[in-house]
C-alpha cells in the first residue's frame, strides 16, 4: 500500500496591518539592503484609521512576508483627486517571492478598491529594481494612462534630464470588475 508523501502547504493570510506588524516589516526591508522607516507604516496606518485607505499585510506560517495599502483617492499622479483609488507601497520581501503571496496581496488590494469604483490606478518605478512588479501589472491587465512619465509629482518633460531612482514612475490604470467578497 502506497503511503504518499507528507506535503505541510504554508498558510497565508491576507489582513488589515497593525501597529504591531511594523517592526518585522522595518527588520525585513532592513535585511534585504533598504532603509526603512517605522513612520512611513504609522503614516499608513494612521491614514486607515483615518478611513482614507486600506492597509493590508500577508503572513506566511505567522510571518509578515508582505504589504500593500490602497487610498481610496489617489493622491498624486495624474489620477490625483480623481475619485479612482490607488494601490501604493506594495512589496513581498524576497525569501517570500514566487508563491503567489503578490498576487493574493493584489487580489485583496483590487477587490478594496472595487468596492468604491470600477478602476484602479498605480504607479510603478522604472528602474530595474520594479522588473517584477512591471511584468506582474502587466500580467494583471494594467495598461499606461498616457501621461508619460512622471519625476516626482509632475510629468516629465521630453528630452529633459531626470534620474532613474525610486521617484521615476509610469502610471498605470486597470477596470475592476465589483468584488464578490468583501475584504
Amino acid at each position: 500500500m502506497y503511503e504518499g508523501t507528507t506535503v505541510k502547504m504554508p498558510e497565508l493570510t491576507i489582513r488589515a496591518m497593525t501597529y504591531q506588524d511594523i517592526s518585522p516589516i522595518v527588520d525585513a526591508e532592513r535585511e534585504q539592503g533598504w532603509h526603512p522607516k517605522a513612520e512611513k507604516y504609522e503614516r499608513r496606518l494612521r491614514d486607515r484609521d483615518s478611513g482614507r485607505s486600506a492597509a493590508l499585510v500577508a503572513v506566511l506560517d505567522g510571518n509578515v512576508a508582505g504589504y500593500i495599502n490602497v487610498y481610496y483617492t489617489a493622491r498624486s499622479g495624474p489620477f490625483a483627486a480623481s475619485g479612482i483609488p490607488e494601490i501604493v507601497d506594495f512589496g513581498v520581501f524576497r525569501k517570500y517571492q514566487r508563491q503567489g503571496i503578490g498576487s493574493a496581496l493584489m487580489d485583496a488590494a483590487e477587490a478594496a478598491a472595487a468596492e468604491r469604483a470600477d478602476r484602479v490606478c498605480l504607479g510603478v518605478g522604472l528602474h530595474s529594481g520594479y522588473g517584477s512588479a512591471q511584468r506582474m501589472y502587466a500580467k494583471r491587465g494594467y495598461i499606461p494612462d498616457g501621461s508619460g512619465v512622471w519625476y516626482g509629482d509632475a510629468p516629465c518633460v521630453p528630452y529633459e534630464k531626470v534620474d532613474n531612482d525610486d521617484d521615476l514612475v509610469l502610471y498605470l490604470s486597470k477596470r475592476l470588475e465589483k468584488a464578490k467578497n468583501t475584504i
